[in-house]
């Protein structure tokens, strides 16, 4: 079949505002991209909110808009579906949630809620800890313990108090519930196979292991951000009173774990459920008697979950198959899972006549310190693809807009964008 080749190249993170403030697309020195802008047809479309099947005032992300990019169509995301569900009460009926309580309740151990306490509604929402907290109170359940981990990525950098008071308030309010642990989410939400930050995460958990440790949860968040560390990098912090025993997991507990988005909860999931995990050294593997994800976190864990994905049929890469054409899919590692996984409907296996190319992520602790990423090996590899006249469809993804934008560092985002200026330039 002789078909032209189309590239969808995805600029995670790049946006369109006027204003100049803060603006490191419009302070970039970037002559390709201004050239393609003033010389060819171009739009603007939404990104957020209705339009990609969020809430009104929820703000997209990269999940939600490789998800519906690939679909074709508007996608309901999990946020939508379990805030209607808090809404009209079958969230506590939900079979999945009901039975970890039941099971709680019947052994007499712990429940263990975890997840990002956040009204980020990215990765999680706090309103879904806090409806699993008023259910473990419905149950009269007394060992209830909470491990907050803490946002600042898709909130302001210090903006956990507010969420933490009305945790405790909540709990307060119902007579159960315990925050037993902080950590920022740099540490316990990495999706790089970084083990080192998960680590110290994974001992929190499951041993009670921290560097610091406060009686409550604010005193520890005042604490970490007076040795200068803002939410999403907040050490591990045991909470702990003076006549109170550490909080850990054990054998025979049951965990549920809060966050909807799949991406950055699989590592931390993986090392607390998998018997042949082998990125570090576990000290302590305690067997839980239940363990509960709030979605489907992929095919690779048999865990119950609460809320399946919806089934996406004849999405992008589907449609290209059926018509027996080849496609590519290429990313670093920080985006590969949207040009595959999220792009594809939330499979993970390829279609038939599907390639995929995984760029390593550069391993420095944030990207501010390498605004270029791998953009530059990104393009080399996507230059040869287009020149091997091998494939019908690309799909490729440049980072560097949203993970350096991440870092708060304007002039990092400023040379992040003209890095790929130089890249598009060269496509």
């Amino acid at each position: 079949m002789n078909v032209t080749p189309v590239l969808l190249l995805i600029l995670d993170g790049f946006g369109y505002r006027e204003e100049t403030d803060s603006n490191a697309i419009l302070a970039a020195h970037k002559p390709n991209w201004d050239a393609f802008w003033r010389d060819y047809p171009h739009t603007l479309i939404n990104a957020s909110e209705k339009y990609v099947g969020l809430p009104t005032g929820q703000m997209g992300n990269s999940e939600v808009g490789h998800l519906n990019i690939g679909a074709g169509r508007v996608i309901y995301q999990d946020l939508s579906r379990v805030d209607v569900a808090i809404e009209d009460g079958s969230f506590f009926t939900n079979p999945a949630l009901c039975e970890a309580i039941a099971i709680t309740k019947k052994n007499d151990s712990a429940l263990h809620i975890m997840g990002l306490l956040s009204a980020g509604g990215v990765h999680s929402h706090e309103n879904h800890i806090h409806a699993l907290l008023e259910m473990a109170a419905r149950a009269d359940l007394k060992k209830v313990y909470l491990h907050a981990f803490l946002d600042g990525r898709d909130t302001p950098p210090k903006s956990a108090a507010q969420s933490l008071r009305a945790l405790q308030d909540k709990c307060d309010a119902l007579g159960t519930g315990k925050i037993a642990s902080l950590i920022g989410r740099f540490y316990v939400m990495d999706r790089d196979n970084r083990w080192e930050r998960v680590q110290p995460a994974y001992e929190l958990l499951t041993e009670g292991k921290a560097e610091f440790f406060a009686g409550d949860a604010l005193s520890a968040l005042e604490a970490a951000y007076a040795r200068g560390e803002s939410d999403e990098f907040v050490k591990p912090t045991r909470i702990q009173a003076a006549d109170e025993s550490a909080v850990a997991m054990q054998e025979g507990d049951v965990a549920v774990f809060m966050n909807f988005r799949a991406d950055r909860a699989r590592e931390i999931t993986h090392a607390l459920t998998d018997t042949s995990f082998n990125g570090f050294q576990r000290t302590h593997t305690p067997k839980f008697a239940r363990f509960v994800t709030l979605s489907s976190y992929g095919a690779d864990f048999d865990l119950p979950c609460a809320y399946y994905a919806e089934s996406i049929n004849n999405d992008f890469g589907e449609y290209i198959a059926n018509l027996g054409l080849k496609q590519l899919r290429i990313a670093e590692t920080e985006k590969y899972a949207h040009v595959t996984y999220f792009f594809s409907g939330g499979k993970e296996q390829p279609y038939p006549g599907e390639d995929r190319i995984l760029v390593p992520s550069p391993k420095v602790a944030t990207y501010d310190l390498q605004p270029e990423m791998s953009a530059y090996t990104v393009t080399e590899k996507l230059e040869a693809a287009i020149a091997s006249r091998k494939y019908q469809a690309i799909v490729c993804n440049y980072a560097n807009g949203d993970m350096v934008g991440h870092s708060g560092d304007m002039g990092a985002a400023i040379k992040a964008i003209e890095t790929l200026d130089v890249c598009i330039g060269r496509v």
